[in-house]
C-alpha cells in the first residue's frame, strides 16, 4: 500500500513501519557555503546512519547549489555516499533560496522531505525529533522555530512582529512568527507543496496554507562555525517585500485604510476650517497647510502606486510563466555504488 494511502488505524508500530517505507529526502539550498559544508555532511549522515538504523528509514540528501561563487559545488561533488544517496544539483546562477528549495523539492525522490539551511546553524541532531513526530505521531508538517531571539537587535525583533503580523491578517492559516525553513513535510504535505503553481513563492507561508496537521518544535540556532552570513538588512527587506506581496494582499487592504483615513482627516479638517470661519471670523489657513496637504497626499499616492507595481509585477511574472530556475548541473551518487566500490578495493 503507497503511503499516502495508509490510514490512520492500526497500532502506532505498524503505521509508523509503513510510512518509514516512503524514505526521507533532506534538501540543503547552498551558497558560498564550501567551508561549511564538509562537517554539515558529516552530521547529517551520522542522523541518516541513527534512522537506517532505528527506523529502518531510507535516506538521500538533496544539496542544491545556488550560484555559488566559491568552491561549495566542488566541495558538494567529492562528497561521500557514506549510507545515503547523494544528489548535487548546480543551478544556472543565483535564483534566491526560494528557487532552491524548489528545485530541490522537484528533485526529490523519496517520499517524505526535509528542508534545512547550509549554514550549519539548523542542527542536524534535530531531525530525529523531527521524524518522530511524523512517524510516532502522525504529523504532516513539523516546522521548527526559534526559542528566542535575545542575540537579535530590537529594530530587527520589532519588524520580524510587524512582518508577521502583516502577512497574517486576516490569513485563514497563520503562519508562526518565529518559524523557519528548517520543517519536514510528510509525502502528502510535499505533494500538496508540488501542487502549487505560483512562481513567486514563499515557502514558511505555503507551507503553512497547505493545511493538515502542523506541530512546532522549538530549537536555538547553531553558531556558524565558518564563513559570515550573506543575509544583510537590504536582504531581509527585500525577502520581506518579496514575502508579502506573493502571499497576502495585505498591503492593498493597508492602502485601503490609509485612504480612508486621509480623506476622513481631510473632511474633518475642513469642517473644522469652516466652522472657524463662520463662528468666529478667522482667515482660512494659506500656504503652509495647502503644501503640507499637497506632500502628504502626494507621498501617500507615490507609495501606494509602487505597492500596486509590486503586485502588477508579480502579475506580469505569473503570465510570463518563465521557468523558476534552470539546472546547469545534476550527479547523482548512490550509497549502494560507493559501497561496492569500498568492497572491491578491500578485496584487492
Amino acid at each position: 500500500m503507497a503511503p499516502d494511502a495508509i490510514g490512520r488505524v492500526g497500532s502506532p508500530a505498524a503505521r509508523s513501519r509503513g510510512w518509514a517505507d516512503a524514505g526521507l529526502s533532506i534538501v540543503v539550498p547552498l551558497f558560498n557555503e564550501a567551508s561549511n559544508l564538509v562537517t554539515l555532511h558529516g552530521r547529517i549522515v551520522e542522523v541518516a546512519h541513527a534512522l537506517k538504523a532505528g527506523r529502518g528509514l531510507a535516506t538521500e540528501v538533496v544539496y542544491v547549489d545556488d550560484g555559488s561563487r566559491d568552491a561549495t559545488l566542488a566541495a558538494a561533488r567529492e562528497l561521500p555516499a557514506d549510507g545515503l544517496d547523494i544528489q548535487v544539483i548546480s543551478l544556472s546562477r543565483n535564483f534566491g533560496k526560494e528557487a532552491a528549495l524548489l528545485a530541490g523539492l522537484d528533485h526529490a525522490r523519496l517520499g517524505a522531505v526535509l528542508f534545512m539551511d547550509g549554514d550549519g546553524q539548523h542542527p542536524p541532531a534535530l531531525m530525529e525529533r523531527l521524524v518522530g513526530y511524523w512517524l510516532d505521531d502522525g504529523y504532516d508538517v513539523v516546522y521548527t522555530a526559534k526559542a528566542h531571539r535575545e542575540n537579535e537587535t530590537f529594530l530587527r525583533r520589532l519588524g520580524v512582529h510587524w512582518f508577521y503580523a502583516l502577512i497574517n491578517w486576516g490569513a485563514r492559516q497563520k503562519i508562526p512568527e518565529d518559524a523557519g525553513d528548517f520543517r519536514l513535510l510528510s509525502p502528502r504535505a510535499a505533494a500538496a507543496l508540488r501542487q502549487m503553481p505560483e512562481r513567486n513563492r514563499f515557502f514558511k507561508g505555503l507551507s503553512s496554507w497547505i493545511g493538515f496537521r502542523q506541530v512546532r518544535v522549538d530549537y536555538t540556532p547553531v553558531a556558524r562555525t565558518h564563513g559570515t552570513t550573506t543575509w544583510n538588512v537590504w536582504a531581509l527587506i527585500g525577502l520581506s517585500i518579496e514575502g508579502l506581496t506573493s502571499f497576502t494582499v495585505a498591503p492593498l487592504r493597508v492602502a485601503s485604510l490609509l485612504g480612508l483615513l486621509l480623506a476622513g482627516s481631510a473632511l474633518f479638517f475642513g469642517a473644522w476650517i469652516l466652522f472657524e470661519t463662520i463662528i468666529f471670523g478667522q482667515d482660512v489657513p494659506g500656504y503652509p497647510s495647502l503644501v503640507v496637504g499637497l506632500m502628504v497626499l502626494g507621498g501617500v499616492q507615490l507609495i501606494m502606486i509602487g505597492v500596486l507595481g509590486e503586485y502588477i509585477g508579480k502579475l506580469l511574472s505569473e503570465i510570463k510563466a518563465r521557468p523558476v530556475y534552470f539546472v546547469a548541473e545534476h550527479n547523482l551518487k548512490s550509497a549502494e555504488d560507493s559501497k561496492e566500490h569500498t568492497t572491491s578495493r578491500a578485496a584487492e
